[in-house]
């Protein structure tokens, strides 16, 4: 096949929209709901209860601002250590700083690259004080999420489940989402369902979604002015952002068989390469493949160098790296990206506890350097036609044949 630049960008992961959006989105112009109350957040409220099955839900700005809310029910106070994965965007983690908290940080286990019960439970040893954790399902991968619940409830912990990537994956048959005390979703533009931004924190204990509520709009208290008695924030989502997640949300199942689709044509196209794809367990979990990514075997590898700010390489005939592919998808116009670099590597979080399996230490060995090294992102966008990414398949064969 002629390898030839894409005359349009292949995205990593962008929108996609169906026109249902702008209807909701007009609906509250003509009615002039525009800002943080309407029919369209109620709905969306609705919609993301019935749809993971927990009872109560609040409609945010951000998952972030979710995951925010989240750490102040959890009852994370200054000096608190939080344990929380390691392998994750930093949005997972800041929230525990928000709260004068201490992140520590949780090594992967390589059967879903998510936080490891076991590395979890050796942190309990280390750290017996601690009462809450964050845990993520990377790129829309379930966690093993009843074994770390066991080792949560074990300890008396409160499990925070971070599913801002996962909304419609399953474990067991239960969707995610639902799993913690307090459950946080993300609509950011490059997630399955999308309101360009915007997220929700969900849970079975209603009166603490009515206290989320309330700090997401000021603390605002019921009275005929502007009353406050204690601390709150500008978190509430507006009507204008629910209406298109409103209108995206009947398609999650398509959205979801097209990002499988594209996760199986990699598995077949690379399955004769020196290569695996993220990894899952189907007898247990269903993803929702949000992201399809790949891991070079360690033989395959050439040599490759980080800094924290840049990358060199030096290819060899029938090896290569993710910067290398990255790279060269760039150079015909595809998006790739490194996978997410540990929380323990970056410079913001470096006095921060790191503990793996074997214990506590930042210089052993762990899964998450590794993965983070040999790992990338691939192009995962449900708009991507087949003959585009047998292409971008057809780019990074050409990586491991040396020019």
């Amino acid at each position: 096949m002629e390898i030839k630049a894409f005359e349009k960008k292949i995205y990593l992961s962008s929108p996609t929209m169906h026109g249902d959006e702008m209807l909701y989105m007009n609906k509250a112009y003509e009615t002039n709901w525009m800002s943080t109350v309407g029919e369209n957040i109620n709905a969306v409220e609705g919609l993301m209860c019935d749809y993971t099955g927990t009872a109560h839900s609040v409609a945010l700005s951000s998952g972030t601002a979710a995951l925010h809310l989240a750490m102040k029910l959890a009852g994370v106070k200054r000096g608190d250590r939080v344990f929380c994965s390691d392998m994750t965007f930093a949005a997972t983690v800041n929230p525990v700083v928000y709260e004068g908290g201490i992140p520590i940080f949780i090594d992967s286990e390589r059967d879903t690259w998510n936080m490891d019960p076991v590395a979890l439970e050796k942190a309990f040893e280390l750290y017996p004080e601690v009462k809450v954790v964050v845990a993520v399902n990377l790129y829309g991968t379930p966690a093993k999420l009843d074994e770390l619940c066991a080792v949560c409830e074990k300890h008396g912990a409160v499990l925070v489940e971070d599913a801002a990537e996962s909304l419609g994956a399953s474990y067991k048959g239960r969707q995610t989402g639902s799993f913690g005390t307090y459950n946080v979703i993300s609509f950011n533009g490059n997630k399955i369902i999308t309101g360009s931004s915007g997220g929700v924190l969900l849970s079975d204990d209603g009166a603490a979604i009515d206290s989320a509520r309330k700090w997401s709009t000021q603390s605002r208290e019921d009275a005929p002015w502007y009353q406050h008695t204690e601390l709150g924030y500008n978190y509430r989502m507006s009507n204008v952002v629910a209406g298109v997640v409103r209108g995206q949300m009947p398609y999650i199942d398509k959205h979801i068989a097209q990002k499988k689709a594209i996760y199986e044509r990699y598995r077949e196209g690379l399955k004769d390469l020196p290569v695996t794809m993220n990894p899952y367990d189907g007898n247990l979990c269903e993803p929702n493949f949000w992201l399809s990514c790949l891991l070079i075997d360690e033989a395959a590898m050439c040599p490759q160098h980080r800094t924290d700010t840049g990358s060199t390489y030096t290819p060899e005939k029938g090896k290569s790296c993710p910067d290398m592919i990255i790279e060269r998808l760039a150079k015909y116009n595809a998006e790739a990206r490194p996978i997410w670099k540990p929380m323990h590597l970056q410079p913001f979080y470096s006095d921060c506890a790191f503990v793996t399996a074997k214990g506590e230490g930042r210089n052993a060995a762990n899964v998450d350097t590794d993965i983070f090294t040999r790992g990338l992102c691939l192009p995962s966008d449900n708009k991507m036609t087949k003959d585009e990414q047998d292409m971008v398949i057809e780019i990074i064969r050409s990586c491991f044949r040396g020019y």
